[in-house]
């Protein structure tokens, strides 16, 4: 596959990215030694070779559920600075 101008133009407009010409110089030998790499792949022999559908044997591995305490609200709220009956209190960060 060749990678031309106007490949790497319309990439870009995906993306949403904009390019200079000294990058989409960089960006097409970038991309043509990723595709030249996966199209390598082609000269495997796969003959006999089962795809791989999970990493292993396994299957669902799940740790058991345990019940563990928590904290209450009102010990939270004991160390905050700034709070009311049930919420911590904290600066506005979002300005309109």
């Amino acid at each position: 596959m060749e990678i031309n101008d106007s490949m790497v133009d319309k990439l870009a407009k995906l993306a949403k990215l904009r390019f200079d010409d000294n990058e989409k110089i960089e960006i097409k030998t970038d991309l043509q030694r990723m595709i030249s790499f996966v199209e390598k792949l082609n000269e495997l022999d796969l003959e006999g070779v089962q795809p791989l559908l999970h990493m292993s044997e396994e299957t669902n591995v799940l740790r058991e559920d345990e019940i563990k305490g928590s904290v209450g609200r009102d010990k939270a709220l004991l160390n905050a600075p700034l709070h009311d009956d049930q919420f911590f209190k904290v600066p506005k960060v979002i300005r309109k």
